[in-house]
């Protein structure tokens, strides 16, 4: 079996398992749940645990208490190291982690590579960090549940509508939960970030990918991980693959940038928590 090792593992988060399960679990219970419901898909960030994981928590949380449990759990993120056409899929195997490995679900990875956006290309999943850092969540708080890993390339409309339609398709009937993997605005003053991820925010909440995209195309394509977030194609994917697949609400669960843990509003990195799903809408 091919398992991909680790590559942030003892720097982004800890590498050994009972300091990551104490992080974890802190982070978890300052979050609490809510809402309560059948999620379908969350948002959740990807930078170091320090930073991300009081954010990502919620969106956690809120998975691991939902009234159905899940089959597999489908992770979406960006790339940010190779540059690439479509949407490169680990087609087998398992990620190591700290608690132990996560495997790969194959039936659903083969399924999904009969999709023509979808390329079996483990090659940029080696140091790729936004998929790693879903990993300590996952383990911990679904323990058992198989992944199927994906990155999206360059990050335009037809790459996520294409693998938006993917995504429904394939998991149509199963007991999955999609997982987009993003930050928000890169290196602004945390005014500003406030204010450009206000805009994500309030659209994730309207439950409008939409306007998602119209806001991700507004910038040119190599500012648009800037203004936007990162992994905003694969969050839009997700949440048009979570309506088909019968969400009805989305909810933001918490927003918070880096300079809330750095003390620096100086030059901060955004981070979005949202749930999508059928709860209530309050």
């Amino acid at each position: 079996m091919t398992v991909r090792p680790t590559a942030v593992a003892g720097t982004w988060y800890p590498g050994n398992a009972r300091a990551l399960a104490h992080d974890v679990d802190e982070y978890i219970a300052a979050a609490g749940v809510q809402p309560h419901g059948d999620i379908h898909a969350i948002i959740a960030p990807h930078a170091g645990l320090m930073f991300s994981g009081p954010v990502g928590a919620y969106a956690y949380a809120a998975a691991a208490n939902a009234t159905r449990g899940y089959d597999v759990a489908v992770l979406v993120g960006p790339s940010h190291f190779y540059a690439f056409d479509g949407v490169a899929l680990y087609p087998e195997g398992a990620f190591a982690t700290p608690f132990g490995e996560v495997r790969i679900d194959a039936d659903v990875a083969r399924a999904l590579a009969t999709a023509p956006v979808v390329q079996d290309m483990p090659s940029p999943h080696a140091r790729e960090h936004s998929l790693e850092m879903q990993l300590p969540f996952v383990a911990r708080l679904l323990p058992g549940v198989p992944i199927v890993p994906l990155l999206i390339g360059h990050q335009r409309r037809q790459t996520i509508e294409d693998l938006a339609a993917a995504l429904a398709a394939t998991l149509r009937g199963r007991r999955a939960l999609l997982v987009a993997s993003t930050d928000l605005s890169h290196y602004f003053d945390a005014a500003t970030a406030e204010r450009l991820d206000g805009e994500v925010c309030d659209a994730v909440a309207a439950f409008d990918p939409a306007r998602l995209l119209t806001m991700f195309e507004r910038h040119p394509d190599a500012e648009r991980g800037r203004f936007v977030g990162c992994g905003m194609g694969a969050a839009i994917a997700v949440i048009m693959a979570a309506r088909s697949l019968g969400a009805q609400h989305a909810r933001v669960l918490r927003y918070a940038h880096s300079g809330h843990v750095s003390g620096d509003p100086s030059c901060v990195v955004g981070y979005l928590a949202a749930a999508l799903g059928t709860f209530d809408a309050q």
